[in-house]
């Protein structure tokens, strides 16, 4: 639905409410051809999925097939194979009399809203949809209005796997965002800014409505004394070129040691160049995203501004072309505090560098801000693992590597105070959008 009324969204809630215990009741096999069901709409829709997210950010088509499509149709599969197990209750010993019977049973939450983001607009929906369905919600659906062309076929996809009463989408700004919070839906379940994570978590206090979380942060990456600096400039190259630097695990600045620096900025100029330049210097523009829209561009360009006004140095890159909102990847050194690139996430593939001289000081630089959601260390040094590990503070880590903490399934994926509140991913997922229902039975 497009640009829906009040009377709108509360027409469909309200058939949700009444829905809502008939899905609670629903066995397994119920739920799962129900996922069967969105997983063949995605994959009839999937070359219009990527038509669509291609004309709304103009990203690498690969990166689109394995974001939006791939991963959500592997996601929504993961949830029919694991459900049967995920459901079954688990049963406790009880203290009180062992002769009686205790319980933890699984049970929907209820009526959930998911708001999804525009940095993977599809991806970033589908994903909780699919845990929501398995844990047997009803649930609202609304993508970002900064993807119109995703959200129309997004609408399709949800429209031909499931009815209003238990699964909607709704399209339209800001202001349907801000109607739908005013519901008292059960559970919310918002990727984002932090900024708007506080206003989510705000409008969820209102009716004591249980929120996830999926925030951000400024991801800081330890280069330890003993880091293969050849592999990390690497795998930064490659991390900051993914979807443009606009992740929300991208790392946001990097700590190493001023006599590994040169080495570290010649193998991203390096690996940059290898990645997404021709034989003539000229950019792949089709091999990296752009910068969602005029006012994130500016936005970072002023943070880019800033930072080389207050002395920092341009190591690589440090183009940037309005004309199609495209920041080629930059790598910045001589970087301090008090600039305002060191201040506020980047969301871009702009990478702000650091010297430092112990790992106690990288470690108390970023335990004094806001924990981030993700946080990288290259080393070989147990022990210094292991100090950065018990003196900080973030919702995953990936040791000598990036996004892995992220990419296992088998892992929770979740941020921690500013940069998120709650967890999902496979079994995860499935326990966010449930409540624990504690059951005991004398015998």
């Amino acid at each position: 639905m497009t640009n829906p009324t009040a009377a709108d969204l509360l027409r469909i809630f309200e058939l949700q409410q009444a829905n809502q215990w008939n899905v609670k009741a629903s066995s397994a096999e119920v739920r799962k051809a129900k996922l069967a069901g969105l997983k063949a709409a995605v994959e009839a829709h999937a070359d219009a999925i990527v038509a669509a997210v291609l004309e709304d950010t103009r990203k690498p088509e690969g990166e689109i097939r394995v974001t939006e499509v791939m991963n959500v149709t592997a996601n929504i599969q993961r949830n029919i194979d694991n459900l049967d197990a995920w459901m079954a209750p688990t049963e406790v010993t009880p203290s009180l009399n062992p002769a009686d019977r205790a319980q933890i049973r699984y049970e929907a939450r209820g009526v959930c809203l998911i708001l999804g983001p525009w940095n993977f607009p599809l991806g970033l929906a589908l994903g909780p949809l699919a845990a929501a369905v398995a844990a047997g919600n009803c649930a609202v659906v609304k993508l970002t209005d900064l993807c119109p062309a995703t959200a129309k076929v997004a609408a399709k996809i949800i429209t031909e796997a499931f009815d209003e009463n238990e699964v909607a989408l709704v399209e339209g700004d800001v202001s349907v965002a801000t109607a739908l919070l005013e519901l008292p839906f059960n559970h919310i379940f918002f990727t984002g800014s932090t900024r708007v994570g506080k206003i989510v978590m705000a409008a969820a206090a209102k009716h004591l409505a249980s929120v996830t979380l999926e925030l951000g942060g400024k991801s800081p990456v330890i280069l330890d004394s003993g880091a293969d600096i050849d592999k990390a400039a690497a795998q930064l190259a490659g991390a900051k070129q993914f979807n443009g630097g606009q992740a929300c695990i991208s790392p946001d600045y990097v700590f190493v040691r001023e006599e590994q620096q040169a080495r570290l900025v010649e193998g991203f100029k390096t690996n940059v160049a290898k990645n997404l330049y021709d034989e003539t210097g000229a950019i792949k523009k089709e091999s990296i995203a752009q910068i969602v829209n005029q006012a994130n561009f500016n936005r970072v360009k002023a943070l880019f501004d800033d930072a080389v006004a207050q002395g920092a140095t341009v190591a690589v890159g440090g183009t940037m072309d309005e004309s199609d909102l495209t920041i080629h990847p930059t790598l910045l050194t001589g970087v301090t505090p008090q600039m305002k690139i060191l201040q506020e996430e980047i969301f871009a593939p702009v990478l702000p560098v650091m010297n430092y001289e112990s790992i106690d000081q990288a470690i108390d630089y970023i335990a004094a801000r806001d924990k981030p959601l993700a946080l990288y260390i290259y080393s070989d040094d147990e022990a210094a693992i292991e100090k950065v590990i018990s003196r900080t503070s973030s919702g995953g880590m990936t040791i000598n590597g990036v996004f892995s903490h992220y990419l296992e399934n088998h892992l929770p994926f979740g941020g921690v105070n500013a940069s998120g509140s709650g967890s999902y991913h496979g079994y995860f997922g499935f326990k966010a959008f449930s409540h624990e229902r504690a059951i005991y039975r004398h015998m």
